[in-house]
């Protein structure tokens, strides 16, 4: 059984270097990216076959860091306008963008350090590998294909975070004090050649036989996004979009995928290596391994367990109560759920009775109390006004928009993890679905029409607007060009990806985030300022550059 096991991480300017204890590997009993503890390695461990791939692994794993994690969440779900912050947790004020959200922000400083971490084992796999024996040429040049691609995704999302930052692509092995931040212009040079170099010597499919690694199909993803972040950066150039277009649609032709029939489907438990997924990050079950899990599940979740007849259970979730859909994702994004099936399978409108018995109603006014058997109908949440007197006939409660407030309000059932050994257990073992295909296509078509081509934009929005209609409302589904407008753009994109750790940077590249925030998140309109639409450089790092501030200056604002 062969495995890849992590080796160490360096910490790029932090003064010290970490011994690793956890990695992805690859387990050919089920072709999967699996996990070992490693520990005791040196500095030349590297240097071997082994150790090589152990790397990579390592270099993967720092992915952890940032997808279905409270800061990832934190980070593009809050202060936009689809999310505003229920009512658990010490993180609001990254919501409401308080001068709480100052540049001691920790979660800030964790993914920041958890990146130079994963790009600095990079960039040893980078300058090692052509030394290293014991492996094929075509596998070194593989790994330090991953390598590239990893760095260039955390140096894509640490630009759209802090605008330039420091780039460095060669291994730092001593502590150092000198640093600088790099132009925008020069990270997306380097991102794109990055990207660029690795994709010939990636596996030339849309998902590796070693489940987890990075293929062709996913390279070209990213660099599609990268090309479509760039053309409204300060380094856009002209021909960002046909260059985003040509890549979009490479992986749309040439890697044999297609959008899953059904669009409940795409995030349903157990079902997670679906044929739309082109790339995920790989949790597990293991508590030793699995570095905090994948916990996006408790964070969407109403109180349901406080409710007549219910309690908390693993299938509906522990109910953090963070993020709760604003009136604009509910009333424009979703009002049409006559046609469009995603309302009914993104939201969680029925929780079925775990705690019969007889209850009096407080939350549902229209009946003095309510009865439930076990699996019974016990709340029900229609997402319109339903009057008063229809609501009484129903056996069950009804909680309507009017009654909605930051404990109880529609939950989205993407990250939902039916599978934790119990229902207090925090660290989910689900893989994120990172890319996927309806991404692809929403991007190619928001490339398409910003560079004009507004009948072939209509054309692949479609595809994505068909899978999504209901049976038989295909036809009242499909947009025409009359209709295709930069509201359109918007909010198409969030109809699909709604949690999926994405808005934030949509605002951002379409540089309306101030406007967008202060018309649908009342949370955060108060506080919003134009510094905002970058985050802090944590203190940390400024302080202990050679320096200071005047080295390596802060975003202004902060």
């Amino acid at each position: 059984m062969k495995s890849f096991k992590i080796f160490r991480k360096l910490r790029v300017l932090a003064n010290i270097s970490l011994i690793g204890v956890v990695a992805l590997g690859t387990q050919s009993c089920n072709d999967l990216l699996t996990e070992e503890v490693v520990s005791r390695v040196g500095n030349d461990y590297i240097n071997t076959a082994k150790g090589l791939n152990d790397a990579t692994s390592a270099a993967y794993s720092t992915m952890r860091s940032w997808y279905g994690t409270e800061r990832g969440m934190n980070l593009t779900v809050f202060g936009t306008d689809s999310y505003q912050n229920g009512a658990d947790g010490s993180w609001k004020f990254m919501n409401t963008y308080t001068t709480d959200f100052d540049t001691r922000n920790g979660q800030v400083s964790e993914v920041w350090n958890d990146f130079y971490q994963g790009i600095n084992t990079c960039n040893a796999i980078i300058e090692r590998a052509p030394k290293v024996t014991g492996l094929t040429d075509a596998v070194k040049k593989q790994r330090v294909a991953e390598a590239k691609f990893i760095r260039a995704h955390h140096y894509f999302i640490l630009t759209q975070l802090f605008g330039g930052v420091d780039l460095r692509t060669t291994e730092t092995i001593a502590p150092t004090k000198v640093a600088k931040r790099a132009t925008i212009a020069e990270m997306y040079a380097q991102i794109v050649k990055d990207l660029t170099e690795a994709l010939p010597d990636l596996e030339n499919k849309a998902r590796s036989t070693e489940y987890g690694r990075i293929t062709r199909a996913g390279a070209e993803h990213l660099l599609g996004r990268v090309y479509l972040t760039k053309a409204t950066s300060s380094a856009k150039a002209g021909d960002d979009y046909s260059k985003a277009i040509t890549s979009l649609k490479n992986v749309i032709s040439n890697y044999g995928m297609s959008l899953l029939p059904n669009f409940a489907d795409v995030h349903k438990q157990g079902n997670e290596m679906n044929g739309e997924v082109i790339w995920s990050i790989q949790y597990t079950r293991d508590p030793l391994t699995n570095a905090g899990g994948n916990n996006a599940h408790v964070f969407f979740g109403m109180e349901y367990d406080v409710l007549p007849g219910m309690q908390r259970d693993t299938e509906n979730g522990r109910p953090f109560k963070r993020y709760m859909p604003t009136k604009y994702t509910l009333d424009v994004l979703f009002k049409d759920r006559e046609n469009d099936s995603r309302y009914k399978k993104t939201f969680k409108d029925t929780y079925l009775s775990n705690k019969p018995g007889t209850y009096s109603t407080s939350f549902d006014l229209s009946k003095p109390s309510v009865t439930f058997a076990l699996g019974d109908t016990a709340i029900f949440l229609p997402g319109v006004e339903m009057p008063l007197a229809e609501r009484a006939k129903k056996k069950y409660q009804v909680l309507v928009p009017s009654r909605y407030d930051e404990r109880i309000f529609l939950a989205i059932n993407k990250h939902f993890d039916g599978g934790r050994v119990d229902r207090t257990q925090f660290e989910g073992g689900r893989d994120f679905i990172a890319f996927r295909l309806a991404d692809t296509y929403l991007m190619l078509a928001e490339a398409q029409f910003f560079s004009g081509a507004v009948n072939d934009a209509v054309t692949t929005y479609n595809v994505v607007r068909r899978r999504a209609a209901w049976p038989g409302k295909e036809s009242a589904m499909l947009i025409t060009a009359s209709q295709l407008n930069v509201d359109f753009v918007m909010d198409e994109r969030e109809r699909e990806m709604l949690g999926e750790q994405s808005r934030w940077f949509d605002l951002a590249r379409w540089g309306n985030i101030i406007e967008r925030v202060k018309a649908h998140n009342p949370q955060a309109a108060p506080n919003i300022k134009a510094h905002h639409v970058l985050r802090p450089i944590p203190q940390t790092q400024i302080d202990r550059v050679e320096g200071g501030k005047d080295a390596f200056p802060q975003n202004p604002g902060y």
